[in-house]
């Protein structure tokens, strides 16, 4: 069984047990989360999506992290202008316990 679940502007296909990174999420190490399911495939029926699915997929916060550093170059030609900055987005690791239908 899996879902498709969106947070932070994403989506994630997630099953029970596995481990994603999302985008931050507020609250504690140990704090459980919920999240609305996009569709929903069980063992030998078909994909049920939008108002059919009515899921939910709950998980446990395991802790923060940070993702890969990006750079960011900006320039313009022939004016000497350039400038290098870089970003690390913020994660939250989240272990999916369960999906309820």
């Amino acid at each position: 069984m899996y879902a498709i679940i969106k947070t932070g502007g994403k989506q994630y296909k997630v099953a029970p047990g596995d481990v994603i990174e999302v985008e931050k999420l507020g609250g504690e190490q140990g704090q459980g989360v919920e999240f609305p399911a996009l569709a929903v495939a069980a063992d030998n029926e078909p994909m049920r999506a939008g108002k059919d699915a009515a899921a939910r997929v709950t998980g446990v916060i395991l802790g923060a992290a940070r993702g890969e550093k990006i750079k960011v170059f900006k320039f313009k030609r022939k004016k000497q202008y350039k400038r290098l900055t870089g970003h690390r987005q913020q994660l939250t690791r989240v272990q999916i316990n369960e999906i309820l239908m």
